[in-house]
């Protein structure tokens, strides 16, 4: 399978009382198996309903949808939530951390919900890789905006998914402290050899990864090829 994830004619249109809103149409494009891949576009345009949709959190009004070598308008929402637990990791601008659990905790998650006896062990080590040894047992309140994010990496690498999808991982970090996760985040996915894909607002940042999906007023304006940094 050299296509991890195939759009074909997606289209997104919710109702708004007797109105009818597209917020996606006329999507078509696919991810190459191991690739970076990134999406951008301004305010509004559909980046992250369009990543929704890829990751089956919502349902497109038309098209299809092949996530990992699976139809995702076959499945159920049961089996699409099992397809994600097994194959798919997240991170997201405003990290998404569980506040009643410390940063191992909340790393674990997923390998929990798969009932991994060593869950423990292999977020120990992540959260060693990412630099927080020191930092396991604090809670999310207790950390940097920067660590939180760090946690989070961790916590979307742990279950070693064949795709990631990250939308503005850098959104709510200062410039220095987002280079250093995106470099990180590059680090972690070159190790693990999965496929990512990147929705953002940063130009330098969708230019160092191979392929650039730009979006605008939820249509596809451009499909370029680019030169990995």
């Amino acid at each position: 399978m050299s296509k991890i994830l195939k759009i074909n004619d997606l289209e997104k249109t919710y109702t708004s009382g007797s109105k009818q809103l597209t917020v996606i149409s006329n999507i078509s494009f696919e991810v190459e198996k191991g690739s970076i891949f990134s999406i951008v576009g301004p305010s509004g345009s559909g980046k992250t309903t369009l990543l929704g949709l890829c990751a089956g959190l919502d349902y497109p009004t038309s098209g299809t949808i092949e996530l990992c070598g699976t139809a995702l308008q076959n499945l159920n929402e049961d089996e699409r939530a099992a397809l994600r637990n097994k194959e798919v990791g997240f991170i997201f601008q405003n990290f998404q951390l569980l506040p009643t659990l410390t940063a191992l905790e909340n790393v674990i998650v997923p390998l929990e919900l798969q009932g991994d006896k060593n869950a423990a062990s292999a977020g120990k080590a992540l959260l060693t890789k990412v630099g927080l040894a020191d930092r396991m047992h604090h809670y999310p309140t207790q950390l940097s905006g920067g660590e939180q994010q760090r946690v989070a990496l961790a916590r979307a690498f742990v279950n070693k998914p064949s795709i990631l999808f990250a939308d503005e991982p850098t959104g709510n970090l200062d410039e220095e402290t987002g280079e250093k996760v995106i470099q990180l985040l590059f680090e972690l996915n070159k190790e693990a050899g999965t496929t990512l894909v990147i929705i953002t607002h940063d130009l330098d940042l969708a230019n160092r990864t191979q392929q650039i999906l730009r979006l605008k007023g939820g249509k596809i304006i451009a499909n370029d090829k680019t030169a990995l940094v």
